[in-house]
């Protein structure tokens, strides 16, 4: 008798295996990478698998969509979308949020400027972004709440200037793109403590820096730079500004940098096919720069995520994907 029970045991345990298995393997959530792409006759956002595959389209409301931005937990992405064609009313562009699989759509803000770049805090509770009043007003960075509410300008009066924010995955700081007179109006990398004051400038040359771009264990940011005056190239830096060194050498521009959450892949956009297409390189920019889209448009704003290194909107918290826990904002993982 007791034998036979065993013998059922263990049979009952093997088909649960079976039944489970497939399920617990479909439900695991993949890393992706959401982009722009107009291959449908505008820009619309995308996700795709880091390896280019199973691309599929999260919006679809023939306005101009484009900067997608992950939420620490990969929930939502917050976006710009705008009306930008001829006889539209408002064509500035605003700021959007909707769930990771594009539903529950809402407009964040309702604020009368234009408003581009989102980029969310390490804790999911604040998006910085780019704001501009008029058409020929400056750009300002901006922070709201998650949620839309308490809209506040980052900076003193005479240091407001600003654009391209890119938060620090520890939480403290913000780099974004400004010019001074005494650089004669070039842009350069700036970096400021996250409440806008001390701001100090990290790039300081002859070229045009932009579009910043944090490493997940802040020591190092992208950004992009017209270094040698003949295209657009990537580089890499030391948070500080020191050990500046090129990352890609090709005849066609290279832009938008994206960090891979464990700092080993920078995903970015590149020219060199006769389109926009999006690429991933090693972080050091050596060998292995693999195309992941080929579809023969724009495609544009890479945004890595990757659900193994999520981070919970909360002080300090259990990530439920391969029960690791996360200290907030840093991004390091230890084993339970």
């Amino acid at each position: 008798m007791h034998q036979r029970y065993n013998l059922a045991g263990l049979i009952l345990a093997v088909v649960v295996a079976l039944v489970l298995t497939p399920l617990m393997a479909g439900a695991a959530p993949r890393a992706q990478i959401a982009f722009s792409s107009d291959r449908d006759g505008n820009f619309e956002i995308y996700v795709m698998d880091t390896d280019g595959r199973n691309q599929r389209r999260l919006t679809n409301n023939h306005r101009q969509n484009w900067d997608p931005s992950w939420s620490p937990d990969g929930t939502r992405i917050a976006f710009n979308s705008s009306e930008a064609k001829a006889g539209v009313a408002d064509p500035r562009p605003h700021l959007y949020v909707m769930d990771a699989d594009g539903k529950n759509l809402r407009k964040l803000t309702k604020h009368p400027f234009a408003e581009w770049h989102p980029s969310w805090s390490p804790d999911g509770t604040h998006i910085a972004f780019t704001g501009k009043a008029a058409l020929h007003a400056h750009r300002y960075i901006y922070v709201v709440d998650a949620d839309g509410q308490n809209l506040r300008k980052l900076g003193s009066e005479h240091e407001q200037v600003g654009w391209e924010p890119s938060w620090s995955p520890d939480g403290t700081r913000i780099a974004f793109v400004s010019t001074r007179e005494e650089n004669g109006w070039r842009y350069n990398i700036f970096v400021m403590d996250a409440d806008g004051s001390n701001h100090r400038q990290l790039t300081n040359n002859d070229a045009w820096n932009f579009s910043p771009s944090w490493s997940p264990d802040d020591e190092h940011i992208a950004f992009v730079s017209t270094g040698d005056w003949k295209n657009y190239e990537i580089y890499v830096m030391d948070a500080d500004g020191k050990n500046l060194r090129r990352l890609t050498r090709n005849p066609a521009h290279d832009l938008q940098p994206s960090w891979s959450p464990d700092g080993e892949h920078i995903v970015f956009v590149s020219h060199r096919d006769g389109n926009y297409e999006i690429y991933v390189m090693n972080a050091d920019g050596a060998r292995q720069v693999r195309r992941r889209t080929k579809d023969g448009s724009d495609d544009t704003d890479p945004a890595w995520f990757d659900p193994a290194f999520a981070v919970e909107i909360a002080p300090f918290a259990v990530a439920p994907v391969g029960k690791k826990f996360t200290i907030w904002g840093w991004l390091k993982q230890v084993d339970r």
